[in-house]
């Protein structure tokens, strides 16, 4: 199995890879440590859909897997597979809460284009091909 794995002996992690915000990591650590899952990691990636082309998900993980970029940033572990890292490379993942609730959200310097609920976004600054994805904010 080969993975490459990223730690800055500082707390941060190389501008070209993935980080997490200080509020983030807070919530990250606590959801791991209520996990059960002993060495468990938060995974990051990129899926096709939504209604602007990608749509990010994020899971509890405590496998690496063979090309997974592993990076170490505040005490989290975060694993992003080798297909969804180009998309993701400069990415920070944080916590947002507002009156709706709260949840993790990834800002995104590659994105050129998000869904009005952020959930979705495109890297090409395109419109998304007829049929793929184009069912807006309500229909994911």
């Amino acid at each position: 199995m080969t993975a490459t794995t990223i730690q800055d002996q500082t707390g941060g992690v190389p501008a070209s890879e993935i980080s997490i915000s200080e509020f983030g990591a807070q919530k990250a650590l606590g959801i791991l440590a209520n996990s059960g899952k002993e060495n468990a990691g938060v995974r990051v990636f990129i899926k096709s859909g939504g209604c602007s082309g990608y749509q990010y998900g994020m899971a509890i993980d405590d496998r690496e897997l063979d090309g997974d970029t592993i990076v170490m940033d505040r005490g989290v572990k975060l694993l992003v597979d080798r297909m969804s890292m180009p998309l993701l490379r400069g990415s920070e993942v944080d916590f947002v809460e507002n009156m709706m609730g709260g949840g993790f959200t990834v800002n995104n310097p590659n994105a050129t284009s998000a869904c009005g609920c952020g959930s979705s976004f495109r890297t090409d600054g395109a419109k998304s091909p007829d049929g793929e994805g184009n069912g807006g904010c309500a229909s994911h």
